[in-house]
């Protein structure tokens, strides 16, 4: 990290102050709760976690220092508040990808583009964001996280929430901002997948292996890509 990207050291010692105050405010919202899912304990604690992990990153970019704070994951939900018997429900899906092989990407678009027969004269899917489009246009999302080594994607985090609601949302309510108004106590259920749960693959001894990677090759030939079947 360059020298003008460092926090400064007032910087620091402000994010330190607000942890210490965010510290109190946990203690004094503890002394007070009202009942074992008090909002009020679950609203100071998220201020202290990340009161603690803005801390910490600024303590580590300035002196490559870290401390001892573990934040939990979403393992937990917040209290629900929801609607005991919910007429309607909204499901938000976000899923993380890498572009891990362009070619391949590439490869993919110009395919389905063939397949439909799309010779406009634009070659639409000769760029990484024209292929996305093309791509994400032809399949469906759930198609392509199951496939997505086919187009050369790899997976990040992703997560679903399952949101409970008193009346559905009429025709085109949300459509300028879908997820702004995702309420985290509305939530029934919640399924998060990320590498940061994999704890047990820092255990693995990578010499336990054998190194094939020579002999991968690592070119995405359209000759050597799965069959696209546009139907499936």
């Amino acid at each position: 990290m360059s020298d003008a990207a460092q926090p400064t050291a007032a910087e620091v010692r402000a994010a330190a102050e607000a942890v210490k105050t965010a510290l109190d405010r946990h203690l004094a919202a503890v002394e007070r709760r009202s009942g074992e899912d008090d909002p009020a304990v679950y609203e100071a604690f998220n201020e202290l976690a990340s009161a603690a992990e803005a801390y910490d990153e600024l303590l580590y970019d300035r002196y490559d220092e870290v401390t001892p704070f573990e934040i939990p994951g979403g393992e937990e939900l917040p209290p629900y508040t929801g609607p005991e018997e919910p007429s309607a429900l909204s499901v938000l899906i976000r899923r993380d990808y890498t572009v891990a092989e362009p070619q391949r990407l590439l490869a993919q678009a110009r395919r389905v583009e063939a397949a439909d027969g799309d010779s406009t004269g634009e070659d639409v899917g000769d760029t990484v964001h024209g292929a996305l489009g093309v791509l994400f246009g032809e399949f469906e999302p759930d198609e392509i996280a199951s496939r997505h080594k086919e187009f050369g994607l790899e997976e990040g985090d992703s997560t679903l929430w399952v949101v409970a609601a008193e009346e559905p949302a009429e025709p085109g309510e949300w459509l300028e901002a879908p997820f702004e108004q995702a309420d985290p106590q509305g939530v029934v259920c919640r399924f998060d997948v990320s590498a940061v749960f994999d704890d047990d693959a820092d255990l693995v001894d990578e010499d336990d292996f054998p190194d094939a990677g020579d002999d991968v090759d690592t070119e995405a030939d359209e000759d050597d890509l799965e069959p696209l079947d546009a139907d499936r």
